[in-house]
C-alpha cells in the first residue's frame, strides 16, 4: 500500500483523512472536514477544507476548495464539498461549500475538466465529462448535466440549468435553461441549433440526431408556443428517448428557457 505523500512545508489538520497514494505538494493547506480519496495530488499552494473527493484527482496551484459561500445568509452551518473520481482541477479555481437552502453539499461528479479560474459557486451540481474553460463563473445553484462543454469567460445565472450534450460558446451570458443538446452562445444567449459535432463525437447515430433535429425544428423555429410545440411532437407518435429527455426538461424549466 503506497503511503501519502506529504510535502514538509504543507499545514495538515491533524483529522484530515488520506487514502493511500496520496500526494499533498509544497505549502498546501489542507484544513478541517478533508477527506481524499486514492492516488488524489494536490499539486502545491492548494486551500482545501470541508470537501471529500474521490480518487485519481488533481488539483493545481492556488486552487480554493471548500471555502464558506458567497451568501449572506450563511452563518458558519456545517456544510461542505464533494468531488468525486478523476476530476483536474486547473490552477486559481474556487469550489463553495453549500449554503443553507439546499442539502448541504456542493457536488462535483466524474471525469470534469476544470480549466483555470473556474468558479463553482454554493450549491451547485456539476455531473460527469463536463469541460468548463478558462474564467467560466457558475452562480449558486446551478445544475450542469454530463458531457457540456462550456466556453471560456461564460457566466451562468443563479438556479440555471445546463441540459446533457449542450455546448455554450465563450464571452456568453446564460440567464435562463439550456436544453440538452444544443449550442447557445451570446450576451443573454440565444440558441444556434443542435451540438451536431459533440453528439457525433459521443457516438449518437444519424437517426437519433435527425430526430433531434426534427424535435428542435419544431420546439425552436416553428412560430408555436412551446406547449403547443411538445403538444404537436407528442401527438406526432412514439417519441424517441432523447425526444422525450428534451421535452421533461423543458416542462421542468424554473427561470425560462432560453430560445
Amino acid at each position: 500500500m503506497a503511503k501519502p505523500k506529504i510535502h514538509q512545508t504543507a499545514i495538515i489538520d491533524r483529522k484530515a483523512k488520506f487514502s493511500e497514494g496520496v500526494e499533498i505538494g509544497p505549502y498546501c493547506i489542507v484544513g478541517k472536514g478533508v477527506k481524499l480519496g486514492r492516488n488524489t495530488r494536490l499539486i502545491s499552494n492548494v486551500f482545501i477544507e470541508d470537501t471529500e473527493t474521490g480518487t485519481g484527482c488533481t488539483i493545481y496551484p492556488f486552487s480554493s476548495i471548500g471555502l464558506p459561500p458567497q451568501d449572506i445568509k450563511y452563518k458558519d452551518e456545517k456544510t461542505s464539498v464533494f468531488i468525486g473520481n478523476d476530476n483536474i482541477i486547473r490552477e486559481y479555481t474556487s469550489i463553495h461549500r453549500a449554503s443553507v437552502d439546499g442539502d448541504g453539499v456542493t457536488r462535483i461528479g466524474d471525469n470534469n475538466f476544470l480549466m483555470a479560474y473556474v468558479h463553482i459557486a454554493h450549491d451547485c451540481r456539476v455531473a460527469n465529462s463536463v469541460v468548463m474553460a478558462n474564467v467560466t463563473t457558475l452562480a449558486g445553484h446551478v445544475t450542469v448535466e454530463d458531457y457540456v462543454f462550456i466556453g471560456g469567460h461564460v457566466a451562468v445565472h443563479q438556479f440555471t440549468r445546463i441540459g446533457a450534450y449542450a455546448m455554450i460558446g465563450g464571452f456568453s451570458a446564460i440567464p435562463q435553461d439550456i436544453p440538452p443538446y444544443t449550442t447557445a452562445a451570446g450576451d443573454r444567449a440565444k440558441l444556434y441549433g443542435l451540438n451536431t459535432v459533440g453528439l457525433k463525437r459521443q457516438n449518437f447515430t444519424d437517426t437519433q440526431i435527425k430526430e433531434l433535429k426534427h424535435a428542435y425544428k419544431i420546439l425552436f423555429r416553428s412560430k408555436l408556443t412551446l406547449r403547443e410545440a411538445i403538444a404537436l411532437l407528442k401527438q406526432d407518435g412514439q417519441l424517441s428517448e432523447e425526444t422525450g429527455i428534451l421535452i421533461d426538461f423543458i416542462e421542468k424549466h424554473k427561470r425560462g428557457i432560453c430560445r
